[in-house]
């Protein structure tokens, strides 16, 4: 009979050494990449912050670039960085460092869906990218997938090069809908996993890509 191990964690006290007059209130997103290295996603005025391993700190980047709705970073297989930012309507690929290398979307322009800005039981119909994306995942095979997100019902793929190939769901929660899909992975044998995120429940659910 198959077992599975459960991980612990422990606490580590005094980790952070940010320095003096630096502050992250709201932080969206946590990534490591294949270094050790250690990125957080903040809405704040320094929105991107990088740490070594042990906690020291490296860098801040991203001043001026994103809006204060910062939301998903995922590092890719080559150590590239993508963030998504729900207020710009985009999802970016950056360098470590901070130079930008790749942008799929249009900064501003959200997607026709119905979506008044307010509420999620606003959203008539699924649309094209994007509608406040939320999330980022990279495929075994290099593909790209997007949940896409508070103004918007749909999973989109899309090529490493960011051409559009597939786009599914609708609003709802029954097969083939989503409600506010606010993350996604790629498993190893390329199935996408969306987690959800209505009102009042957390929801886990495997979509079949085509």
């Amino acid at each position: 009979m198959a077992t599975t191990s459960v991980p612990s964690f422990e606490v580590v006290a005094g980790w952070e050494q940010l320095p003096a007059g630096y502050e992250h209130p709201d932080v969206a997103d946590v990534a490591v990449d294949s270094t050790g290295r250690v990125y957080l996603f903040c809405r704040s005025d320094h929105p991107v912050l990088v740490y070594e391993r042990d906690g020291r700190f490296v860098r801040s980047w991203g001043e001026g670039v994103f809006t204060t709705r910062a939301h998903g970073i995922t590092v890719a297989p080559d150590d590239t960085l993508w963030f998504t930012d729900d207020g710009d309507q985009t999802v970016r690929r950056f360098t470590r460092d901070g130079r930008l290398l790749q942008t799929i979307g249009t900064s501003g322009r959200a997607s026709d869906t119905g979506y008044d800005g307010k509420s999620v039981t606003s959203i008539a119909h699924g649309g094209p990218p994007f509608n406040r994306p939320t999330n980022l995942a990279v495929a075994p095979n290099g593909d790209l997938y997007v949940s896409d997100g508070y103004g918007n019902a749909r999973v989109h793929r899309f090529s490493p090069g960011g051409e559009l190939r597939h786009s599914w769901g609708e609003p709802g929660t029954g097969p083939g809908q989503f409600m506010i899909p606010h993350g996604v992975a790629v498993h190893p044998d390329g199935r996408v996993l969306a987690g959800f995120r209505p009102a009042r429940h957390r929801d886990r659910r495997r979509a079949d890509v085509a």
